[in-house]
């Protein structure tokens, strides 16, 4: 059974902070021997292990606290994390959060463990004080962007980007809506000084972009589709080939510390449902259209167009990271500068949870 809690935090840009005392919850320590002779602790889509194979794995929790975003997440709706650890006597705790700034802050005030957000969400958590980790990359592929874009009603007389300048433009502050307009902004001469920006999370702008009272909006799948297919929304850009990092699967640094096999499960779970979800687009979207009350046909483009694949951190991936963080430094949009650094394991503790699928990005 999934447990399937919302949790409602306040918005961490409108304050630029986070709450300052994690309030990290103790973890019991539990020794748990893991015998799996007939691969059951794997999906059904997965290859057996060997029948010979006996391992042991010492855990220090119980419980697996996962967050996730309002736009859905096909890891939570297959299970694949549960038919793995429940054999480990592992619980999965789910907790959902309208974007990934919300997200973040539950994470750091200790409501979760693991979380998938955008390239941006970290960067302010971490300038925030908090004390999270990078722990996985998201593969870019062909279709990486396309998910995402700026967008303005059907009857609006704005037909180029360059004539958003002025304009009140909506989106999240601090998710990687943040980060894509600035950088096309920057694409036909502008500056983030040049837009009115007012933030508000996608699932409160929808219904203000449909009325027609918000001219300019910068969101993402399923918002995206939507207004795209049912209200005739028009893009003017979308986020292909932005130069973004991509996004990130983070943890508390505390959690990723302690249990660094059971992340190495983790992640690979969540990269072998990113395998079969890539080669079952359809089989996805038939999944995710009823939990997000969404039609068919529209939750098919999404699928068609997501990115499910992770990749190891490296530091070719951080470097690309600095760079966003160095971007909103200079665009005075974070009060100081922040060194990704500081949010990594080390060499060794990152070999621990990686696994082997993760290494290279094809």
């Amino acid at each position: 059974m999934l447990s399937n809690t919302v949790i409602k935090t306040s918005p961490i840009i409108r304050r630029f902070a986070l709450l300052v005392m994690p309030g990290f919850l103790a973890l019991s320590t539990t020794l748990i021997s893991c015998t799996s002779p007939n691969g059951n602790t794997n999906s059904a889509t997965e290859p057996k292990a060997d029948p010979a194979a006996t391992k042991t794995i010492a855990l220090k929790t119980k419980v697996l606290r996962m967050g996730y975003q309002s736009s859905g997440d096909l890891v939570r709706v297959r299970g694949v994390l549960e038919k793995r650890l429940e054999p480990l006597g592992v619980k999965v705790e789910w907790a959902q959060f309208a974007q990934g700034p919300q997200l973040m802050e539950a994470m750091n005030v200790g409501k979760i463990d693991v979380g998938s957000v955008g390239e941006t969400p970290p960067i302010f958590a971490q300038a925030a004080g908090a004390r999270i980790v990078y722990l996985a990359g998201r593969r870019i592929t062909a279709t990486s962007g396309k998910g995402s874009a700026i967008v303005v009603p059907k009857g609006s007389p704005i037909k180029s980007l360059v004539q958003i300048k002025g304009q009140k433009v909506v989106f999240q502050k601090g998710s990687a809506s943040h980060y894509f307009i600035i950088k096309a902004l920057e694409e036909v001469g502008l500056k983030y000084s040049d837009i009115q920006v007012l933030s508000m999370p996608n699932v409160e702008a929808r219904g203000a972009f449909i009325q027609g009272t918000i001219p300019v909006w910068v969101t993402g799948d399923p918002h995206l589709a939507l207004v795209e297919k049912l209200h005739g929304a028009r893009v003017l850009r979308d986020a292909t080939n932005i130069g973004t990092p991509g996004g990130y699967y983070v943890g508390t640094r505390e959690f990723a510390k302690e249990n660094p096999e059971l992340l190495r499960i983790i992640l690979e779970e969540i990269d072998k449902n990113g395998q079969w979800a890539e080669t079952n687009r359809q089989e996805v979207a038939k999944l995710i259209a009823p939990v997000l009350k969404i039609d068919l046909p529209i939750q098919e483009i999404i699928s068609g167009r997501a990115n499910y694949r992770l990749k190891g951190i490296t530091p070719e991936l951080m470097k690309a990271q600095q760079s966003v963080a160095d971007l909103f430094y200079n665009e005075k949009i974070l009060p100081k500068k922040i060194d990704v650094q500081e949010a990594l394991l080390t060499s060794k503790e990152y070999a621990a949870i990686t696994p082997p699928t993760l290494i290279s990005e094809k």
